[in-house]
Formats: C-alpha cells, structure tokens, sequence
C-alpha cells in the first residue's frame, strides 16, 4: 500500500477510534477487491498500462522492500499526474524485463 495511502487510512482510522492496521486490512481485504482482482497473481511480477505510453518515457530503477529491486516506467508527458505510471516490472536486469 503506498505510504501517502497508508498514512491516510491510519488518519481516517484515528478519527473513529479504531487501529490504523485494522483499517487497512479492512480496505484491503474488503473493500478494494483485491482479492478478486483478475491481475492479482501476474502482479507481483508486473504492472503494465500500455494506455500510459506516451513519446518521452522515464526509466528507474528502486527498492521496495527486503532487497526487492524493480524497474519503474514513467510518462514525462503526465507530469505526476493520471496516466504517469507506464509500468513497475520486477527487477533491474534487461535480460528479465525485456521479455515483459
């Protein structure tokens, strides 16, 4: 769950006096779907929003978490706006990602 998200269900969360955790497995498990979400398994590996592409792409790579490393994709053109993200694909090598 993103951080910003996170910390806005925590705030939400303190308002109605229950645990911020609880919340967001409340959010996760119920209320986003995700459960049943026809993407769910192939995630992990990748993300892709070929709607996204654009003509001036940005390529970098980071570390989520435990030494994960990913290879995210942006559209310039979106300026940290909807349709930003192009893709978030695992790992750094282009041996791995190009195939994807």
């Amino acid at each position: 769950m993103a951080d910003t998200q996170a910390h806005s269900l925590q705030t939400i969360a303190s308002f109605y006096g229950i645990k911020g955790k609880k919340l967001q497995r409340y959010y996760r498990d119920k209320l986003s779907e995700f459960k049943t979400w026809e993407f769910k398994n192939s995630a992990y590996k990748c993300l892709i929003f070929p709607e996204n592409i654009g003509a001036r792409l940005s390529i970098d790579e980071t570390s989520l978490s435990h030494g994960e490393l990913y290879t995210g994709v942006t559209n310039k053109e979106a300026k940290v706006k909807a349709g930003t993200l192009v893709a978030i694909l695992e790992g750094t090598k282009s041996d791995n990602i190009i195939p994807l």
